[in-house]
């Protein structure tokens, strides 16, 4: 099979058609409709029958067409799309294939591999691939593997998970609800404290405390959310007392436990990396499609709940920020969902899955899920699951449970059911041979899936992951070592174990802490300047008018006296983690004179307003050909995404107006091909039976000259005019099929010209709205002078953890 059979606009290759009487793979390639994953999709199939493998090759293929996707990996088998290997050469192969496996085979490790590769070449061979697109593949998408929890992978924080939520969800009564529901249950799940929205205390003071900030958009992280149940911002619960509802005894139980949990060495993990930011997640910081594998086969049963309960709310939070759209913009895809979406219980997983089930396809976001335990999946809420992938399954209990749920999908969504045919064909199906049922189509397809493009060597181990991850790591390293040369990197003013006596006029913060100093360490506090400015930013062109607040951090200088203003820190005021009593204990450096004088901060105040007006611009990103500028705030790589997806939608519709021009003369001209066939069908007939009868009545003329009738009667003479007539005839026939042959031959070039054509406007189509075409430009915005102010100004205490060698490093959130 050539590559231009496959390599369609918008079409995924997933496999080859197979015949459904016969079991024999035919040479179709199925081409699945990337739009028709926005009504989402389920793959079931038992272990061994080829679903891992089904879901890679679409993911594969989303990234080839430029589409990023949020996958969850319970198992470690989604690491292997880092695995490819474009030279496909036996070394590269060879960390990764199982020593094992070589010894069982009585081959060294190094045959193995070789014989791997080879396996790997052919395989591809046979479907239409090679190490190009393989290498395609690998131009097309970044894939990092992310682990929750772990420093394993990339790490995540989920210190954001309790942030308010978008204006469209806070607008939205329904929406807040669940939001707040299915976070508090998470957290409870997480904490081992039985949840129930109605009779659980917990549940209803935990919503009430987070309802009650995020209605305000106050955010709350982990600390101040055990503050606020220690003393919660309301006196009654209902008709009741607050102490009468839940006395402050069993309130500071609950805060222990929250507090027990943030502090114990295995949520450490938690508080660290990357903040579990969709639309960072989807697209690196250059605008670069990416396959974010969310592993977390690491933590136990409740992390995980939490974990993918918290994903799913920002997940749907992102999407419902997200304008409508027919095209697919991005994937979420969640592999083995046993326990997550049951049919009966409630897991505070459901609930939002089940949301974002109903609503995501409105803002172009696919939904994929897979399992292999079809029991347990709730076929009612995958009632307008629109795609159907079903492959071998364990026992008849569970093809009558998806027969079911086929059954409940097709009443839904309108599309004819033939139980008995369905039965027949998933009863028979072979290893990597699923049977789509697609509500777009109209009957359901048999097929076999494609060879993927990665290797498929099974779950990655830790050890796998973190060298699969080490250059990433290493990037972030060489950034850290560079913020740490930066800044100081010892003592330099003395340390003690009392806090310094500052005027009461002058306010203090602490810097939150990243992770702890560690027992070979000790925890120092240095102070800095800490400051709020309030700013406003104005671009008529792109019809910006931005106010912004920003806090930052300023070092002193080695003197002591002034600032050091170039080694300042800034960010959003929310993102500085600041709180009003020192994190943990630990030791303080001295005050430098300067730093406890009331009058030196209004000083400070100027130069910050100053330092801000020159140092502080907004960046705007600019599409001349689209005509297209950022959103405040906007990243170059969510611009561009946006972008990109635009493009998407505008080729999508080319591709499809392309269609609807050449449908008609395709039709016309596969008419007109099988007509000139039956012409020629019926001439070759012709000439056939016109051969036969000449050949019987030369017979008969030959065989009365041998039996010694007179050559010269008036029988023999008759027949053989008539023999010479039919000869005359049959050499007309002959004519007239080779006219009709020819004319069958112009049809069928006249039928491969315009597929010739019509290849060439979707290449055309490929030109024009290629994402590569896109030119941002970068302009940077001064904020307005005169409405620049400064909020506050203040003394900050930023955490540093000391060796003994007196080398620091910053452990203070906001000094990252």
């Amino acid at each position: 099979m050539a590559a231009k059979d496959f390599e369609k606009l918008g079409l995924f290759y997933l496999g080859r058609l197979v015949d459904p009487q016969q079991g024999s793979l035919l040479d179709e390639p199925l081409l699945y409709d990337a739009k028709d994953l926005t009504t989402h999709g389920v793959c079931v199939g038992m272990t061994g029958s080829g679903k891992t493998g089904l879901c890679l090759a679409l993911l594969e293929e989303a990234a080839i067409d430029g589409i990023p996707a949020i996958a969850v990996d319970p198992k470690g088998d989604l690491g292997n799309l880092l695995l490819t290997f474009p030279q496909l050469r036996p070394e590269v192969f060879l960390p990764w294939v199982e020593a094992d496996e070589a010894a069982r085979k009585g081959i060294t490790i190094e045959a193995h591999a070789d014989a791997t590769a080879r396996r790997w070449q052919e395989g591809l061979a046979q479907w239409g691939q090679d190490g190009n697109r393989i290498a395609r593949f690998r131009e097309a998408a970044e894939v990092t593997i992310y682990t929750p929890g772990s420093n394993a992978g990339m790490p995540l924080t989920v210190l954001r998970s309790f942030d308010p939520p978008s204006a469209a969800i806070l607008d939205d009564a329904d929406a807040m609800r669940e939001r707040v529901m299915s976070v508090v249950t998470g957290l409870l799940a997480l904490l081992g404290i039985e949840d129930d929205p109605v009779n659980s205390r917990e549940h209803i003071l935990l919503a009430k405390i987070l309802d009650r900030a995020w209605t305000a958009g106050v955010e709350l992280d982990l600390t101040n959310l055990i503050r606020q149940i220690q003393a919660p911002p309301f006196d009654m619960v209902g008709v009741f007392n607050l102490e009468q509802f839940f006395p402050i005894k069993d309130r500071m139980a609950l805060a222990m436990r929250v507090n027990n949990l943030m502090a114990s060495p295995g949520f450490a993990g938690w508080m660290e990396g990357e903040p579990l930011d969709v639309g960072r997640l989807l697209y690196t910081a250059d605008g670069k499609p990416r396959i974010a594998i969310l592993s977390i086969a690491h933590l136990s049963d409740a992390e995980r709940m939490f974990f993918v309960t918290i994903l799913l709310n920002e997940v749907l939070s992102w999407a419902r920020r997200q304008p409508g759209t027919s095209s697919l913009r991005a994937l979420f895809f969640m592999d083995e969902i046993f326990g997550y979406f049951p049919p009966t219980a409630e897991p505070p997983s459901k609930r939002p899955m089940l949301t974002l089930l109903k609503q995501a396809r409105a803002f172009g976001l696919g939904v994929l899920l897979a399992t292999q335990n079809p029991v347990d999946l709730d076929y009612k809420g995958l009632g307008n699951t629109g795609t159907w992938f079903i492959g071998r399954l364990q026992s008849e209990r569970d093809k009558m449970r998806v027969l079911d749920g086929l059954e409940s999908a097709s009443a839904t969504s309108g599309v004819r059911f033939d139980r008995r045919m369905l039965d027949s064909i998933v009863s028979g199906l072979g290893g990597r041979q699923f049977l789509m049922h697609n509500v777009h189509d109209q009957s359901p397809t048999l097929f076999q899936t494609r060879w993927c493009l990665s290797y498929l060597r099974g779950p990655l181990t830790r050890q796998q992951i973190q060298s699969l991850t080490a250059a990433d790591k290493a990037f972030g390293r060489r950034a850290a070592a560079i913020s740490a040369a930066m800044a100081p990197t010892a003592s330099p003013l003395g340390a003690s174990d009392a806090a310094p006596v500052v005027p009461p006029q002058i306010p203090q913060y602490f810097v939150g802490l990243r992770e702890a100093a560690g027992s070979n360490h000790r925890l120092v506090f240095r102070p800095w300047v800490y400051g709020a400015a309030q700013l406003h930013y104005v671009h008529p062109r792109s019809k910006t008018d931005f106010w912004h607040n920003r806090g930052f951090l300023i070092p002193f200088a080695a003197a002591g006296g002034d600032l050091d203003w170039p080694q300042s820190r800034s960010g959003e005021v929310r993102e500085m983690a600041l709180l009003p009593e020192a994190p943990a204990q630990g030791e303080y450096e001295a005050l430098p004179a300067a730093s406890i004088s009331a009058k030196q901060y209004a000083l400070w105040g100027k130069a910050l307003q100053e330092h801000v007006y020159r140092n502080c611009p907004l960046t705007l990103f600019h599409c001349p050909s689209l005509k297209e500028w950022s959103q405040a705030g906007e990243r170059e790589g969510e611009f561009r995404g946006r972008l990109v997806h635009r493009v998407r939608e505008q080729r999508d519709l080319a591709v499809e107006k392309a269609r609807t021009q050449f449908a008609k003369s395709f039709a016309t001209a596969q008419d007109r091909v099988r007509r000139a066939e039956e012409r020629c069908a019926r001439n070759s007939d012709h000439v056939r039976r016109e051969k036969v009868q000449t050949a019987l009545s030369f017979g008969a003329v030959l065989l009365g000259a041998v039996l010694g009738r007179k050559v010269a009667s008036a029988g023999n003479i008759g027949r053989a005019v008539t023999t010479a007539n039919r000869a005359q005839r049959s050499v007309a026939r002959k004519g007239e099929l080779e006219r009709a042959e020819q004319a069958l031959a112009l049809e069928q070039d006249r039928l491969a010209q315009l597929e010739t054509d019509f290849q060439k406007a979707l290449q055309k189509v490929e030109a024009e709205y290629h994402p590569d075409q896109l030119t941002i430009t970068a302009e940077a915005v001064a904020p307005r002078k005169a409405d620049l102010r400064i909020e506050e100004m203040g003394l900050a205490w930023t955490p540093w953890r000391v060796a003994l060698s007196g080398i620091a490093e910053p452990l203070g959130i906001a000094l990252q």
